[in-house]
């Protein structure tokens, strides 16, 4: 059965001001799968996650060439709208974000935002996204307490929530791990793995043993450029390129 293709990316040019950050990336992004993207820092990993939703819109010297297709439709045409766009393509950054608000509100909050009032609907999709990221067990006595109190492996576990009650079609995660202790990482993997039965998933990630853990794709970036992609397994034992196998073994990087 041929698998279905959530992004297909061509020709993608990206750039800050007069600097060239992503030369001529090409790859696709297949459905309720896990798409790791490794490399050094500064190697343009996170630039083309935020490309995915165009989060790179809010720099302003920032442009973008090339073609982004989201099930067909190019995101970077005039006519998309961009709030839709980041509803269907939620994102969970680095470092926790929670709102200083409740743990109740900051998972309504994107509800809220998009006009559901209804008291009871509210409390079924915050119910079922703290299930969903695991973190209901957690919280489920004490939703009106500050977010703000909750440790930083359940804070990301909240804003994993928060993204998830909109229901989007694809989950970006920034380094969504490395900010936490192992224990907490290791409920954020596992996380991962139950999510892809139901979401596309993008993650970056500088740890190569948690790409090799969590993802079903990898992909490996260098200085702008998209070396290498492949199923995680072959390329981390069977790489075809040299220099892809000089950096997962870290002779450099």
């Amino acid at each position: 059965m041929d698998e279905k293709i959530k992004f297909c990316v061509k020709d993608l040019d990206f750039y800050y001001g007069d600097f060239k950050a992503l030369h001529n990336i090409r790859m696709d992004v297949p459905e309720k799968r896990v798409t790791a993207l490794i490399g050094p820092s500064g190697c343009g990993k996170s630039t083309f996650l935020r490309c995915l939703n165009r989060m790179n819109d809010l720099i302003p010297i920032s442009r973008v060439k090339g073609n982004i297709l989201l099930e067909g439709e190019n995101i970077n045409d005039r006519g998309v709208d961009v709030v839709h766009l980041r509803r269907r393509v939620g994102m969970v950054f680095q470092k926790p974000n929670p709102f200083p608000k409740t743990i109740f509100e900051n998972v309504a909050y994107g509800l809220r935002v998009n006009g559901i009032k209804n008291k009871g609907v509210l409390q079924k999709k915050v119910e079922e996204s703290l299930k969903r990221s695991a973190l209901w067990d957690d919280v489920k006595d004490r939703l009106h307490d500050s977010a703000l109190g909750l440790s930083g492996g359940q804070q990301q576990r909240l804003c994993i929530a928060r993204a998830l009650a909109v229901e989007p079609d694809v989950l970006l995660m920034d380094e969504p791990a490395s900010a936490l202790d192992p224990i907490a990482t290791q409920k954020i993997e596992d996380l991962i793995h139950d999510l892809k039965e139901n979401f596309t998933i993008v993650i970056v990630t500088h740890n190569m043993q948690q790409a090799a853990r969590v993802s079903d794709i990898t992909a490996f970036f260098y200085m702008g450029k998209l070396i290498e992609i492949g199923e995680t397994e072959g390329l981390f034992t069977r790489p075809q390129l040299k220099q892809t196998e000089d950096y997962i073994t870290g002779r450099f990087g």
